[in-house]
């Protein structure tokens, strides 16, 4: 997972350099959320087992009854990509701090500098 965060995070610095000119902020918002569910989904499939999947619900946090209950679903990895459990466990912040980047966090630094003084 290192080496494909490491690899859309390229592509998108690529691809706001680019189109960053552009007056696309709903746009790039939009992107946001579907790449964040794509890397969940990635994350859901590479736990693989159902051992693994309630393991590591659990060190993320998760209590124990919502991480047995997720890790036995028959559900598709798009649709668990998006459940409330996984949301919280793979949060926004967390894919953060794995090196994912925002399209519009970069798309606003682009349109909107911070003035250093």
């Amino acid at each position: 997972m290192p080496y494909r965060l490491d690899q859309i995070a390229q592509y998108m610095r690529g691809w706001i350099g680019y189109f960053g000119i552009a007056e696309g902020y709903r746009l790039c918002r939009d992107l946001d959320v579907w790449i964040r569910r794509r890397i969940r989904c990635c994350f859901w499939k590479q736990w693989k087992t159902i051992r693994n999947r309630i393991a590591n619900l659990l060190k993320l946090g998760i209590c124990r009854r919502d991480a047995i209950l997720n890790g036995i679903t028959s559900r598709g990895y798009w649709h668990m990509s998006r459940t409330p459990v996984i949301n919280n466990a793979l949060s926004n912040h967390w894919l953060a701090k794995q090196g994912l980047l925002s399209f519009a966090k970069l798309w606003a630094n682009i349109h909107h500098p911070t003035t250093v003084r």
